[in-house]
């Protein structure tokens, strides 16, 4: 077999080839993983949902809000029927690792930034005249994060556009704050 001569035309045509065939193995692969990466993502927020109520009567509701640093945070938050923050666990974050990262275990029971028990509603980091001190070095991040936790709150209360979820203790809201 004679070797391709090296002009423009033939290398745009190889190229060309190359990610015609790439795009259809990761078409391909895709098409075949996303029923189980669905199933997966569904198993994670009922888990979610039974960790944030730790056995007790409320809601989980899932939130998201779009101004984390990295991009969206969503958090599943568990409410008392008053308010009162009985969990969370964060669900999907693109933050820094190491910095707004942090959030998974910054705000829980006897850690720095300890919002469980607290009522949601109107909860503020430190640096804006709140309570809550925000994660170091990751203010955005804790803004983020307590939005998601006040939007729980309003989307508890019938404030929100907030859609129902998988279990009827559950409710899902995209709030874009």
């Amino acid at each position: 077999m004679k070797k391709l001569e090296s002009t423009w035309y033939n290398m745009a045509l190889v190229l060309t080839g190359i990610a015609v065939v790439a795009g259809a193995a990761l078409g391909y692969v895709n098409s075949v993983t996303a029923p189980t990466i669905k199933a997966l993502k569904i198993e994670q927020e009922k888990a979610a949902e039974q960790e944030v109520l730790n056995g007790q009567e409320g809601s989980a509701i899932k939130i998201t809000d779009p101004k984390g640093f990295g991009g969206a945070l969503t958090v599943m938050v568990g409410l008392a029927n008053d308010g009162t923050i009985l969990g969370y666990k964060v669900l999907e974050s693109n933050e820094t690792p190491g910095l707004g990262a942090k959030a998974q275990d910054w705000f829980q029971k006897g850690q720095k930034g300890d919002i469980i028990g607290k009522q949601a509603g109107n909860l503020t980091v430190s640096k804006d005249g709140g309570e809550v001190d925000a994660i170091t070095a990751s203010t955005i991040t804790s803004r983020a994060f307590l939005r998601c936790i006040n939007a729980a709150r309003e989307s508890l209360s019938g404030n929100s556009d907030a859609q129902s979820g998988a279990t009827p203790q559950a409710k899902e809201s995209n709030n874009n704050i």
